[in-house]
This record gives structure tokens, C-alpha cells and sequence, in this order.
């Protein structure tokens, strides 16, 4: 088996160094057809020309994409969890030539890829073999399937990494990482994996295996793609250099920043995470509980058990050349002072804790102070700044139905209850949107999903800025609601799902879209010719042969007064008349 030593040279690097080579590929690229990377694939590609997927030097071949879905090895048997591929749609794969340009969103020139192979995947098969489920709720299974259907593979020429302008001193390739590493003049290097800010529990693991080890401590948090609702990696990475400066031992603590695109994979994910810290210089990894867990599924069960990520990367430690260090739940014995890990604690004793939900919805979100015990002032007040109190915060009410089951009407109704309360509110109706946005979209599949997403990112981009966005649209398949879901948000979204039977929007009918399906007129008409996937867990179901319009909308205003999003309005009867 072949098993790569973290501290051998021999990490993968696919950048063009040489200027005159570089001009005249790029020369090259100018005369090639072109695609643009998603922000997952931008990442990949930079990781993986910088030698962080060593031994990868591609996107995935087919043979190594099958094995890895198999058995977790590359097609030579060597230990590889997650498939590293590059999706395009079916009509870019129809047309693509020998040679292809990669470019990102801005159209800027990444990379040149000699294509090799061009093969069909299934979304299905992939998403069960990887994740463990093709449930729409995990983010990625949401995502893959508005990827298309073929991946490429082929030779690698990256002429341009990405451009960052923040945290630049924070930012190192593998090779700098183990230079780094290597100048502070320990054997052994601890790797933490983290995409949340650190609070004192996680410190004092951090420090116990740096004291266990009597090595460096490299605190390696993921600024990539991350969990969709996580906190902002700039208000993460300004907690992180407090701690590193003010309560770690800097001669023996690196901080560095790793681009990755998570999958949220679970135990896969943290065999991954593991060799890809092996290629940074680690030969020790924390894995936590819960390790990469993308929470909920539908059912409202954990997508994976705690202790499922630490027994597979244990299974493998050997293999892999990468020590798995596993802790229990820390918690905080007030009466004397310290943090013990729960297994230790031999006798009840009290202790205090506080979940990550807790630390959102009950002290950042109510404007409340962390306490001392919990997470240094220093790192408290940094994350008190960059919070706004859960009355001001954005949030999406999403509305999905049969064409004429009512939510439009009651979305309307909504938006003027909200503006009451002075919220800034941004109204996207499917068929306003239809008209500009999407304008020239079919009402194929994927012309469908592409209109929901659209309407999916403005809405994010509204929640982002703390604003209130109501969105009604039929949006009739459960992947993309889920994606849309993910894209704003799981803590600040409500899907709401209209339930309004097929025969009373049909009586309704007031674009008489139905009555020309029923004569063959007209095709692909939701309910009729085409499917409509019910929501499996929506937010709040309603109903409006037995409530009206106004009805619905003050159920949701009370929902949402219960969230605390939105403050009861003043001089209301209810406030004013006492008995």
C-alpha cells in the first residue's frame, strides 16, 4: 500500500511557474471554449494545485470516482473518502473539445484542462455512498442535484490561483504550512479542524493535546464552504487571532486559514479532513464529536451518530499516517474553576454548558452576554459586535404551492403586517420574477430549479442584510426548496407550504393556466402533467378552504412573533385594555 509520510517533499503542485510558459497558455486560453467554476469547484481546484489532495492531481477519473465511491481508495488502492470531480451541464458536455479554460464567477482565467474523460454519474448513487442518504435536507444532496450529468477529468495546468485581499498573512499552501511547522522545532503537530469560533471548552482540548503530544498546535479552520447559516468566517477569524494572541503559546501555536469546500459528510468527511492535514505537516488530528454532522434530516433524526467519525478515522489512523486524537464533551465545573472532560467526572458534580443553538438564539440573538466561564470577554465582545438582536436580523418566509393555492394573496397580506412592525420587507413573486429576472426561462426541470434558485439567491442576499424576505413561488420540487433552504439559511427559514386541493385551484383558476392543460394547449403545467414533490417537514402548513387570507397571515405573524423576529405591535388591544 502505498502510504505518503506528512513529512516527505513530495506534495502534488499544478502551478505554472515559468512566465513564458504561463503567457502562452494563456494565449492558448483565450482561443478555448470556456466554462465557469462553481464557488465549491474554485476551491478544489485551488486545493487541489496546491497539493492539499496529494496524492490527487486531477479532478477525479472515472476509475478513481467508482473506487472511491466503493471503498474509499483512489483506483492504485490508495486511501482516498471523498470524490474530488468537476461537474458540468449536459449541454457543455455535448460540445466540450480537447482542451477546456476554467475560469471563476468573474470570468477570470483559473486553469487549462486537458479533458481525458468525459463520464456520466448519478446523483443518487453518489449522495448514498458518500453520505450515508439521499435525503434533500443534507445540503450537499439539495446542491448535487443541480450539478448536471457528466464530470470531467484530465490533465491540470492552474495558471492563477484565487485572489484574497483579507487575512493574506493567515493564508499558506501545505508546503508554507510545513515550513512554518517545521521553524518551531517540534516532532510532533496537532491539527484542529474547526468552522466555528473557539470557545474555552475547545481551548482547553486544543491544549491538552498539545501538552499529550509535547507538540505545535496548528489551528486549521475551514474558510471555504462551510455549513450554510454558520457565523462569517471574517467575525471567525478575528475570534481566532484573539485567542492565538492573547491565551495560546505563540512559539508553539500556528494559525492558518484552509480554503476547503466542506461536504458536510460526516464520517467520511473526517477521514478526509484528516488526510488533508496530513498533506499540511500533521500527524496528529482532533477529531470532535459529531465531526462534519450537516444536523437534522427530515425526519428531524441526526444525519450520523457522535461517535460515528471518530471510529472510521481510528479505523484508518495506521494507514493514513495521522494519529486521531478523540475527547469527550467538555463541560465546566464551577466549583472548582476548570474544564473536565464528561467521562472523567466521577461523582455528580454540577456543570455548566452552553450548545452552540444556545449561544445564536439565547445570548447573541437576545443582545445577552456570553459569561466569562463560557468564552473569554475578548472573543465575547467580538462576536457581540458583529450580531444584530433576533427582532432586526433578516429571515425568509418561503411559500410553495399548487398555482392559485393562495400565496400570493397571502404573502401581500404578510408583507403589509411586517411593514407595521417597521420591518424592511422585499416581496419576490414567482411570476413578477418570471417576468424580469428569469426572463426566458422554460418551464423545464431545470429551468424550473434555475428560476427558484434565482429567486433563492436574492433572498439570501436579502436575509444577509438583515431584511425580510417573502418569497411565493409554486417551486414544486423538494431539492431545490432544501438548496434554497441551505442557500439563506436553515435558522432563518420557514418554509411555508399552502395546501390548497387540485380542484379548488382549478375553480380558482384565474390565469386559466389548468383549463388549457385539461384541453391539451398547454404542457408541463404543475399538478397536471407535471409533478408536485409536498413538502416532507414544512415550517407551517396552511390552509385556505377553512381559513382566509387575513386568517393565514396573522398565523404567521404570531409564529413569527414566537421567534422572536418580530416585536409585538404597539398599542394593540391586547397591550392596552386591562381587565
Amino acid at each position: 500500500m502505498n502510504i505518503i509520510s506528512p513529512y516527505q517533499n513530495n506534495l502534488v503542485n499544478l502551478v505554472v511557474s515559468d512566465e513564458n510558459e504561463k503567457r502562452d497558455l494563456i494565449a492558448r486560453a483565450n482561443h478555448l471554449q470556456s466554462i465557469q467554476l462553481s464557488p465549491r469547484s474554485v476551491c478544489d481546484l485551488e486545493l487541489l494545485a496546491v497539493g492539499a489532495f496529494s496524492p490527487l492531481d486531477r479532478f477525479m477519473t472515472e476509475a478513481d470516482y467508482r473506487r472511491v465511491l466503493a471503498e474509499m481508495r483512489l483506483a492504485n488502492g490508495v486511501l482516498f473518502p471523498i470524490p474530488i470531480t468537476l461537474p458540468i451541464p449536459s449541454a457543455v458536455a455535448a460540445s466540450v473539445g480537447d482542451s477546456i479554460a476554467l475560469r471563476n464567477n468573474k470570468n477570470e482565467l483559473l486553469a487549462i484542462m486537458l479533458v481525458e474523460e468525459k463520464f456520466a454519474w448519478d446523483w443518487r448513487a453518489e449522495a448514498q455512498r458518500v453520505l450515508n442518504t439521499t435525503d434533500a435536507r443534507h445540503p450537499l444532496v439539495a446542491e448535487m442535484q443541480t450539478w448536471g450529468n457528466f464530470y470531467l477529468s484530465g490533465a491540470l495546468r492552474v495558471l492563477s490561483l484565487p485572489r484574497y485581499h483579507s487575512f493574506v498573512d493567515l493564508r499558506h499552501t501545505p508546503a508554507q504550512t510545513r515550513h512554518l511547522l517545521s521553524q518551531m522545532g517540534r516532532a510532533n503537530v496537532v491539527a484542529f479542524q474547526t468552522r466555528n469560533p473557539i470557545h474555552r471548552a475547545h481551548e482547553e482540548l486544543t491544549k491538552r493535546a498539545m501538552q499529550e503530544t509535547n507538540g505545535t498546535l496548528l489551528i486549521h479552520p475551514v474558510v471555504g464552504l462551510t455549513k450554510p447559516g454558520d457565523i462569517d468566517l471574517y467575525t471567525r477569524v478575528r475570534c481566532y487571532q484573539a485567542l492565538v494572541e492573547e491565551h495560546y503559546e505563540r512559539e508553539r501555536t500556528l494559525l492558518s486559514l484552509l480554503p476547503l469546500a466542506m461536504r458536510m459528510a460526516g464520517p467520511r468527511e473526517a477521514l478526509w479532513h484528516a488526510l488533508i492535514r496530513r498533506n499540511y505537516g500533521a500527524n496528529y488530528f482532533i477529531v470532535g464529536r459529531d465531526h462534519a454532522g450537516p444536523g437534522f434530516d427530515s425526519a428531524g433524526k441526526p444525519f450520523y451518530d457522535v461517535d460515528e467519525a471518530r471510529k472510521l478515522a481510528k479505523e484508518y489512523e495506521d494507514e493514513l499516517g495521522i494519529k486521531i486524537l478523540a475527547y469527550d464533551e467538555m463541560v465546566y465545573m464551577p466549583d472548582e474553576e476548570r474544564y473536565e472532560e464528561v467521562k472523567n467526572i466521577q461523582q455528580p458534580k454540577p456543570t455548566l454548558s452552553i450548545s452552540g443553538t444556545q449561544v445564536r438564539d439565547e445570548y447573541l440573538a437576545q443582545g445577552k452576554s456570553l459569561p466569562a466561564w463560557f468564552t473569554h470577554p475578548t472573543v465575547a465582545s467580538i462576536l457581540t459586535e458583529s450580531s444584530v438582536p433576533n427582532h432586526k436580523r433578516g429571515f425568509c418566509i418561503w411559500f410553495t404551492g399548487l398555482s392559485g393555492a393562495g400565496k400570493t394573496t397571502i404573502a401581500e397580506i404578510l408583507m403589509e403586517l411586517l411593514l407595521e412592525r417597521g420591518r424592511a420587507v422585499t416581496l419576490l413573486d414567482g411570476d413578477v420574477v418570471r417576468t424580469h429576472l428569469s426572463k426566458g426561462l422554460g418551464f423545464s426541470k431545470e429551468d424550473r430549479d434555475t428560476n427558484i434558485l434565482r429567486i433563492g439567491f436574492v433572498a439570501s442576499e436579502v436575509v444577509r442584510h438583515n431584511g425580510a424576505a417573502i418569497c411565493a413561488a409554486v417551486s414544486p420540487y423538494r431539492a431545490a426548496r432544501n438548496q434554497v433552504r441551505e442557500m439563506v439559511g436553515v435558522d432563518r427559514f420557514v418554509l411555508v407550504y399552502v395546501n390548497t386541493p387540485l380542484e379548488v385551484c382549478e375553480q380558482r383558476d384565474v390565469k386559466g393556466l389548468y383549463a388549457k392543460a385539461r384541453r391539451g394547449e398547454v404542457k408541463g403545467v404543475t399538478g397536471i402533467d407535471d409533478p408536485y414533490e409536498e413538502p416532507l417537514a414544512a415550517d407551517i402548513v396552511l390552509h385556505t378552504t377553512t381559513a382566509t387570507p387575513a386568517d393565514n397571515a396573522r398565523v404567521l405573524m404570531t409564529e413569527l412573533q414566537r421567534r422572536g423576529w418580530v416585536r409585538k405591535r404597539r398599542g394593540s388591544l391586547a397591550e392596552t385594555t386591562s381587565g
